[in-house]
């Protein structure tokens, strides 16, 4: 299995921005985790994270054929990207919306996700660990 993870804007700077909604755990030490639990599921990873909505959809569109699954963390776009929905249900690869913060206890604003309706997961306030699980429920080995 092939799993691509997206990370969108401002994700670069995890670890810094706000640790006390998102944890002081930085990006680096994220694709690291990232990259020893696909080892563990036995699955390939490539992580790509972008602060352009316009290069997700690109990465989105480029996975056609070549991922079986998407985990994904729309960051700010997932509020008002109608571009990676769109891109998201072009593709038809299943997908997993992911987001560290328990964006149902935040800003009105935040409960809005237009993504969530072409992915077959969502899951949010688990910290980092909620990509691993996204991850295991791609692949089947969701406990």
């Amino acid at each position: 299995m092939k799993i691509l993870v997206i990370n969108g804007p401002n994700l670069n700077l995890l670890g810094l921005r706000e640790p006390d909604i998102y944890g002081k755990e930085d990006y680096a030490s994220l694709c690291e985790k990232i990259k020893k639990h696909a080892d563990k599921i036995d699955c390939e990873v490539e992580l790509f994270q972008s602060n352009h909505e316009g290069d997700l959809v690109d990465v989105i569109q480029e996975a056609y054929g070549v991922f079986d699954g998407i985990v994904i963390n729309p960051a700010a776009y997932t509020h008002t990207s109608v571009a990676i929905l769109d891109a998201i249900k072009a593709v038809g690869i299943p997908a997993v919306e992911v987001h560290i913060s328990d964006v149902s206890k935040r800003e009105d604003f935040r409960q809005i996700s237009f993504v969530r309706a072409a992915c077959v997961a969502t899951i949010a306030g688990h910290g980092t660990d909620g990509y691993l699980e996204a991850m295991d429920i791609l692949s089947g080995d969701a406990k």
